[in-house]
C-alpha cells in the first residue's frame, strides 16, 4: 500500500469515526447526556461501585474531569456516591435505579442507531469490519 492508499485508508476511517460520533450524539440527546457521561455510565454499569479514580483510570481520563462527570449524573439522579467501607476516607460511585434504567435505554438507543449505521454492510461484510477492528485494538 502507497503513502497516497494508507492516507486515504486513514481519512476514511476518521470521517467514518466522526459520523458515528455525531450519530452516537444524536441518540444520546433525548437523554441529554453527553458521550462522556455515556461512557461513565457503562463502565459503572459494568461494575458494582468504584472509585472515583478508578474510574478516571478506566475512562482515560484526569481524576478532576471524572469528578465533574459525576457531579452531572449525579445532579440528576443517576449515581451515587458513599463511602468505601474498605476505606473511610475513599468515595465509591455506583449508578442509581434510575441510572441502571437510564443506562438500558440508553444502550438499546445506542443499539439501534449501530444497526442503522451499519446495515449498509452485507453481514458479511460487517463480520469482515468487526474481525479487523478488533485485531486492530
Amino acid at each position: 500500500m502507497d503513502e497516497h492508499e494508507e492516507t486515504g485508508l486513514s481519512e476514511a476511517f476518521w470521517a467514518v469515526a466522526r459520523h458515528l460520533r455525531h450519530l452516537t450524539k444524536d441518540a444520546l440527546a433525548p437523554w441529554q447526556i453527553t458521550p462522556s457521561q455515556s461512557r461513565a455510565l457503562n463502565v459503572l454499569g459494568r461494575q458494582d461501585a468504584l472509585r472515583l479514580s478508578e474510574l478516571a483510570e478506566q475512562l482515560r481520563i484526569a481524576p478532576r474531569s471524572a469528578t465533574e462527570v459525576v457531579d452531572d449524573l449525579q445532579d440528576r439522579g443517576l449515581v451515587e456516591r458513599r463511602a468505601d467501607p474498605a476505606d473511610r476516607r475513599a468515595t465509591l460511585v455506583a449508578l442509581t435505579r434510575p441510572g441502571r434504567d437510564a443506562l438500558r435505554a440508553i444502550e438499546a438507543a445506542r443499539r439501534a442507531e449501530a444497526d442503522r449505521f451499519f446495515s449498509a454492510l452485507s453481514p458479511d461484510d460487517r463480520a469482515q469490519l468487526s474481525r479487523i477492528l478488533h485485531k486492530l485494538s
